[in-house]
C-alpha cells in the first residue's frame, strides 16, 4: 500500500452501493477524540512533543502489523504530501481541512479500504474516524470502539472520572464521540420543508452542516447531521438519538418524494431530465451547478425515472469533480476555467459508461 494508491484509488468504500437506505443516507461516520496523558494538547504543544505522538503511533503500528482484525494500516505524514495530495484526501473525507492546512507534525493512519482514518495532531492528538456507506451507524461504532480499545492497550488516554475523556475543545469532553450521517434530501428542500425541520433538529441537540462539515454549504441537497453533546451521555444514547432522527428524516424524505410525484409529476420530471440533459452535454460546468444537477439526476434514478444509470454516480462524482481530483488526474495545476471544462468532460464520460 502506498500514498499514490490512496490518491489514485478514486472510490472509497463509503461511495459504493448496495448498503442500507442508500437512496437517502450516503454515509455514516463515527469519530472519537482522544489525547495522550503525557503530552500537552496540540494547540499548546511544541513540535517536538507532537512528533512523539507520531512516533508512538508508528511503534504501535509496527507491533500490530499482523493483527488480522485491524487489516493493513499505513501512516502518512502531512509534510510528505503535496498541497494537491492533501486536498484529494480532504475531498475523500479522509482528513480534515485543519489537518491538511494548519496542523504541526500532522499525520494520518489509513486502512486499505479507507473505512478507517486516524488523524494525528489535528485539534486533538488522535481523531479516530470510521466511515461506512449507507445507514450503518452501529457498524461504524463497533469498528471505532474496537480501534479505541486497541489503542488503549498501548497508550494512556487523558481521562477524568467525572468529565470523561479530556479534549482540546470543551464540546468534545465526555465520550469524545461525534456520530454523523450524510443524507441526500432533495424532496424536502424542493417542498421547502427543510426550513421547518432544521430548527427542530437543533432543538434535539443535533447540528446540521454542509457536505464538508462545519462552515461548509449543503451543496447538492446533501447535509451532515451530527450530535452536539458529548458530556453526560453514553455512546449508545448518542448513537440511538441520531439514528432515530435519521430514520424520521428517511421517512419524511420518502414521503416528500411520493407527494412530489403525485402533485407535480410533470414539473419534477422536467427538472430531473433538464439536469440530466445538461450533464450529458455540457462542455463547461462549475462545481456548484454540477452538484445541484447531480442531485436532480440521483433523485430521478431513485424514483425510477432515469434508467440505466448507476445509483452510485452521485456518490462518486461529488468527489471526482472536486478541484483536487480534477487536477490530480490532469497531472497538473488547473485554472478554475480549465477545471470547469474537465469537470464537464468527466461527467459526460461517466454518464456514457453507466
Amino acid at each position: 500500500m502506498s500514498l499514490q494508491r490512496f490518491i489514485n484509488q478514486a472510490l472509497s468504500d463509503w461511495m459504493k452501493g448496495g448498503r442500507p437506505d442508500e437512496d437517502i443516507v450516503i454515509s455514516s461516520r463515527i469519530r472519537l477524540a482522544r489525547n495522550l496523558t503525557d503530552i500537552p494538547f496540540p494547540m499548546i504543544a511544541t513540535r517536538e512533543q507532537l512528533e512523539k505522538v507520531v512516533s508512538k503511533m508508528e511503534k504501535i503500528l509496527e507491533r500490530s502489523k499482523d493483527n488480522q482484525a485491524l487489516g493493513n494500516l499505513e501512516l502518512l505524514r502531512m509534510e510528505d504530501l503535496s498541497s494537491l495530495e492533501k486536498k484529494v484526501l480532504v475531498e475523500k473525507h479522509l482528513i480534515s481541512p485543519l489537518l491538511a492546512e494548519e496542523a504541526r507534525a500532522g499525520a494520518v493512519i489509513l486502512s486499505e479500504n479507507e473505512s478507517i482514518s486516524i488523524m494525528l495532531n489535528e485539534e486533538d492528538h488522535l481523531r479516530i474516524q470510521c466511515l461506512f456507506p449507507g445507514f450503518q451507524l452501529e457498524a461504524a461504532w463497533t469498528q471505532a470502539n474496537s480501534i479505541d480499545d486497541w489503542l488503549e492497550m498501548n497508550v494512556d488516554f487523558a481521562f477524568d472520572e467525572k468529565r470523561g475523556y479530556l479534549t482540546s475543545c470543551p464540546t468534545n469532553v465526555g465520550t469524545g464521540l461525534r456520530a454523523s450521517v450524510m443524507v441526500h434530501l432533495p424532496a424536502l428542500v424542493m417542498s421547502k420543508q427543510m426550513n421547518r425541520i432544521l430548527p427542530a433538529i437543533n432543538q434535539l441537540g443535533l447540528v446540521v452542516r454542509g457536505i464538508y462539515g462545519e462552515g461548509s454549504d449543503a451543496l447538492g441537497n446533501i447535509f451532515q447531521i451530527s450530535n452536539q453533546i458529548t458530556l453526560g451521555r453514553s455512546e449508545t444514547e448518542i448513537i440511538e438519538d441520531l439514528g432515530n432522527v435519521a430514520m424520521q428524516l428517511i421517512e419524511q424524505e420518502r414521503q416528500a418524494r411520493k407527494q412530489l410525484l403525485e402533485s407535480s409529476r410533470v414539473q419534477l420530471e422536467d427538472k430531473i431530465f433538464r439536469s440530466y440533459g445538461i450533464l450529458a452535454n455540457a462542455r463547461v460546468i462549475e462545481s456548484k451547478e454540477a452538484m445541484q444537477r447531480l442531485s436532480d439526476v440521483r433523485l430521478g434514478i431513485d424514483l425510477g425515472l432515469i434508467k440505466g444509470v448507476s445509483s452510485t454516480i452521485m456518490n462518486e462524482l461529488i468527489v471526482l469533480t472536486q478541484p483536487g481530483f480534477l487536477q490530480q488526474y490532469a497531472g497538473q495545476m488547473l485554472s478554475p476555467d480549465e477545471r470547469d471544462v474537465r469537470r464537464a468532460k468527466l461527467i459526460r464520460e461517466r454518464l456514457l459508461t453507466t
